[in-house]
């Protein structure tokens, strides 16, 4: 889709819907499944550098297996992505020009490389992988298995027919079987129509390409992410500042571009406890200084293991994702026991002015303190509701939701009539509608017109016949976060 913010003084070459959001003059949208996100990921087994929906743990276990070791980092993020409450997940893993399949060779009765074993994904996991060749238990005269363990676990048994065609059966039994996650097999030669029996043969040679994954690993995953469509990414536990500024660059990018993401990031778990955290975070923030970037500032323990904020912004994004537009991530309670540092109240009122995400122990529950991005200072046509993640949102879909009906409904199908452009104003205005009904925006004074800069008696300029130039007013809702009361003693 062709979309993003437009100038009168740089009008747009492509076709599109082009939006410009100013202060009092905000549009919204109904409350709708808004809760993807995207992450690079780390790990031992899995698909290399391709996207892999995620929506539960058992699809972690699946595709890249549990293990966090070794610099993994796949099954610790999508966790906590989905324990935020994310209802779909796309993981993207990385890896370096070492990844490699493990594998085997078997061999016939004369000792000839005649059938090769590969494991499905690169990756140390393969490594785990044995073969054992021998006779069928039932029909030991025509028939062999090929049996496939990871460590002492038996995965799977291959069966197939002995004799001349026997490389032939094997590498069709064990290719064709829809239940086989695991590995490939390939014939190299037909040899002397057996197969050689092998007890617990290991696969060998996998390697997960992760010691030497940096920033050119992550600077072509945002590449590919451009592909895609989704509302938030979050890093693997990254907190590299090289990584996390190109990352922010590109954030700023895509949304001018019209894509309306929020990238959720976090620090060291040593700036996390360090004395001089609450300075750490608002460091941070303001480096960022973005109403498309969230910063995390706390970590947080979960069953006894401590997570960094930069690990954190895994459920932080999963957080967000997670909820209803009309709903706000401030006192949102969390799953976690406590945080790694308790911050002063003195400290939460700088981290909030500062642009800082924390979670808080408020005694009984770890919950979010206030929903927060990292801007600080507004930029022209911005006020303080910029600063919120719910108005992001917000605005975001109402971008996403307007270029997909103008493409869908109106570019290139409409005349440019006033008849034309009456119907897509009664169109706004329907949509507009919804959301008042949806509490979204203020059930009144909302409004949908021609620019009086480019129509009417006062018009100061004039469109191109191919362009259309509207204004949307409305006035955002916002939910509950500061009573004040007085109560009077008698």
């Amino acid at each position: 889709m062709a979309g993003g913010t437009w100038s009168a003084t740089e009008i747009p070459v492509l076709p599109g819907l082009y939006l410009n959001f100013e202060a009092a003059a905000l549009a919204a949208i109904q409350p709708g499944a808004r809760g993807v996100v995207v992450a690079p990921v780390k790990a031992h087994w899995g698909p290399v550098r391709e996207f892999v929906e995620i929506n539960s743990e058992a699809a972690i276990n699946d595709y890249f297996s549990a293990d966090h070791t070794g610099g993994s980092t796949a099954a610790t993020t999508l966790k906590l992505i989905l324990l935020g409450g994310a209802g779909k997940v796309l993981a993207y893993r990385l890896a370096d020009g070492s990844a490699a399949k493990a594998g085997v060779t078997l061999k016939d009765g004369s000792a000839a490389d005649v059938l090769g074993i590969t494991a499905r994904y690169e990756g140390a996991r393969g490594n785990n992988f044995k073969i054992t060749v021998g006779d069928n238990p039932a029909d030991g005269v025509n028939k062999q298995d090929l049996q496939l363990f990871e460590g002492s676990v038996l995965l799977r048994t291959f069966t197939f027919n002995k004799g001349a065609g026997v490389v032939d059966n094997a590498v069709a039994a064990i290719n064709s079987d829809p239940a086989n996650k695991w590995v490939r097999a390939a014939k190299l030669a037909g040899g002397d129509g057996t197969i050689a029996g092998v007890p617990d043969q290991p696969l060998s040679g996998g390697n997960s390409g992760i010691a030497s994954i940096g920033a050119a690993e992550y600077a072509g995953a945002l590449t590919a992410f451009e592909t895609r469509d989704f509302n938030l990414i979050a890093l693997d536990g990254v907190y590299d500042p090289a990584i996390q500024t190109s990352l922010v660059s590109w954030a700023g990018r895509m949304r001018e571009e019209g894509k309306g993401i929020i990238a959720v990031l976090g620090g060291q778990a040593s700036d996390d406890t360090a004395p001089e955290a609450v300075g750490k975070a608002i460091a941070r923030s303001a480096g960022f200084n973005h109403e498309g970037i969230v910063n995390v500032g706390t970590g947080a323990i979960l069953d006894g293991v401590a997570y960094s904020s930069a690990q954190l912004s895994a459920y932080v994004a999963g957080l967000i994702a997670g909820q209803k537009l009309s709903e706000a991530t401030t006192y949102a309670a969390t799953p976690f026991d406590d945080v790694t540092r308790r911050w002063t109240r003195s400290e939460m009122e700088q981290a909030v002015a500062g642009g800082v995400f924390l979670l808080f122990h408020d005694g009984l529950l770890v919950k979010a303190l206030r929903g927060m991005n990292s801007l600080v200072t507004l930029r022209q046509g911005q006020n303080n509701s910029w600063k919120k993640i719910r108005t992001i949102r917000v605005m975001d879909a109402v971008n996403t939701d307007l270029l997909r009906a103008a493409e869908d409904n109106y570019i290139g199908k409409v005349n440019n009539t006033e008849e034309g452009r009456l119907a897509l104003i009664g169109a706004c205005k329907q949509y507009m509608q919804s959301l008042a009904q949806a509490g979204i925006i203020e059930n009144t004074g909302w409004d949908v017109y021609l620019d009086p800069d480019y129509y009417g008696t006062g018009a100061v300029n004039t469109p191109e016949p191919d362009q259309v130039y509207l204004r949307w007013e409305a006035r955002l809702t916002d939910v509950m976060e500061q009573i004040f009361g007085t109560f009077i003693v008698k």
